[in-house]
């Protein structure tokens, strides 16, 4: 037997099958050469062995190159000899059929020998050759720190050879220049002692600068907080400055706004008052068969003291009484939308209701020529109109107002004077719009009339 080599190990496949946690004591107290020697031969066997055959995590790693194999997949390969039933029988069936020279050669190199020991799972033979190849290696460790020892050894006597031969000749030339150098040498501590007195001052008069510097910068900063404090001031002032400037202007626009509209409101009811008084005494004559230049049209209030008080104005009971008073000049019709809608048609929907009533008043409207106003309550309604339909305006309410409000908001914004009629038969409304001098008419009447139309 050649020095470093054993025999190879019996490769008789008859013996039986090893569990595999005998395979997993054996790489556990196998060398790390053994261990490599195990993952390189497996890994050439997966490469070859049909993957249904494998362990489930060796599948990946047989897809590997051979190179990349061995190396990377080392950790699950040998993880699935001492796990996976089978598995390390199937690589050694592998390698006795297609390699079986490699695998079994008549002299076996220690670590392959050992590695073949471990997956064939004579344990015997395996401890026998894996204690061996420990030894083995063991030793060959201890020659190679040996041997880099030596080679350290020879390089620091080489180094200590060549330091001594340049000691030798420094001290040589030492001995020469010795005399020459002392002269030097004095001069030399002279002018250091010159610079070094230099040197001092220098320094005292850094420090003397520098703490100079530190007071400048010290009154600089105050200096600058200060101005950094009136530059705030300031910025104060002026932005309380501005937001007054911005308040009064803002408040002097809503001035302005509120005093224009309330002169163009007050316009348009003066105007509306003049063509409703001037309509109705037009009307008036021409009932009563007056001249225009008869100035006298009725007794003076004087002539009237002492007789019978004025009676009061008749309830709203039928159409004809209603179609009365949409005759007079100037007036307005005001309709409480829902309160109409439900008393006729209740079964619809709001916005069907709102459809037809609006449908049914247009030609009312457009027969008497009757300012027309239909106010519904604005709950709930999306893409609310803004323009009149058909001659008829339609108004809703806003959030958190009701219709009833609306309606009187509507009734107080009219001149004195001008006839107003409220079409509703909620009574609170019946109640304030009689105060405020208009004329109430039940949903009922306005029902019927439309009825007619």
């Amino acid at each position: 037997m050649v020095d470093g080599e054993v025999e190879a190990p019996d490769s008789d496949d008859s013996s039986p099958a090893a569990p595999p946690a005998v395979r997993a004591a054996l790489l556990e107290a196998a060398p790390e050469a053994v261990r490599g020697r195990v993952a390189d031969l497996v890994s050439q066997a997966v490469g070859q062995i049909p993957a249904a055959d494998l362990p489930a995590p060796v599948r990946p790693v047989a897809r590997f190159a051979p190179a990349k194999r061995a190396k990377v997949g080392a950790g699950p390969m040998l993880a699935a000899l001492g796990t996976a039933e089978g598995f390390a029988d199937e690589v050694v069936a592998w390698w006795r059929e297609h390699r079986p020279d490699e695998w079994a050669p008549p002299v076996a190199e220690p670590v392959h020998a050992a590695a073949v020991a471990v997956l064939t799972g004579d344990e015997d033979a395996a401890r026998e050759l894996l204690r061996d190849a420990g030894e083995r290696a063991d030793v060959g460790k201890l020659r190679a720190e040996r041997d880099a020892a030596l080679a350290r050894a020879d390089k620091l006597a080489a180094d200590l050879e060549r330091v001594t031969a340049e000691r030798d000749e420094a001290r040589a030339a030492s001995k020469v220049v010795t005399p020459d150098l002392s002269d030097e040498v004095a001069k030399l501590r002279s002018r250091l002692r010159e610079q070094g007195v230099r040197v001092r001052k220098a320094e005292d008069a850094a420090a003397e600068a520098a703490a100079r510097l530190r007071d400048d910068r010290g009154d600089l900063q105050r200096e600058v907080e200060d101005l950094r404090r009136e530059r705030t001031r300031d910025q104060e002032a002026v932005a309380a400055a501005d937001a007054r400037a911005r308040r009064a202007t803002a408040e002097l626009e809503s001035a302005r706004r509120a005093a224009h509209e309330a002169r163009h409101a007050d316009d348009a009811r003066l105007a509306l008052l003049v063509d409703t008084v001037a309509g109705a005494a037009s009307g008036l004559r021409h009932e009563l068969g007056l001249r225009a230049d008869d100035h006298r049209v009725g007794p003076r209030p004087a002539e009237l003291v002492g007789s019978s008080a004025r009676a009061p104005m008749a309830r709203v009971t039928d159409p004809a009484t209603l179609d009365r008073l949409l005759a007079l000049p100037e007036v307005h019709l005001l309709v409480d939308g829902y309160n109409v809608t439900k008393t006729g048609w209740p079964s619809l929907s709001l916005a069907a209701q709102r459809d037809r009533l609006v449908a049914s008043v247009a030609p009312l409207a457009a027969r008497t020529h009757a300012e027309t106003t239909l106010v519904f309550d604005g709950a709930g309604i999306t893409g609310v109109p803004t323009a009149s339909v058909r001659g008829v305006r339609v108004l809703f309410s806003e959030a958190g107002v009701i219709a009833d409000d609306l309606i009187r908001l509507l009734v107080d914004a009219e001149p004195e004077g001008r006839p107003l009629v409220v079409v509703t038969s909620d009574r609170a409304v019946v109640d304030s719009v009689r105060r405020r001098g208009a004329h109430p008419v039940p949903s009922s009447v306005l029902l019927d009339r439309l009825a007619r139309i």
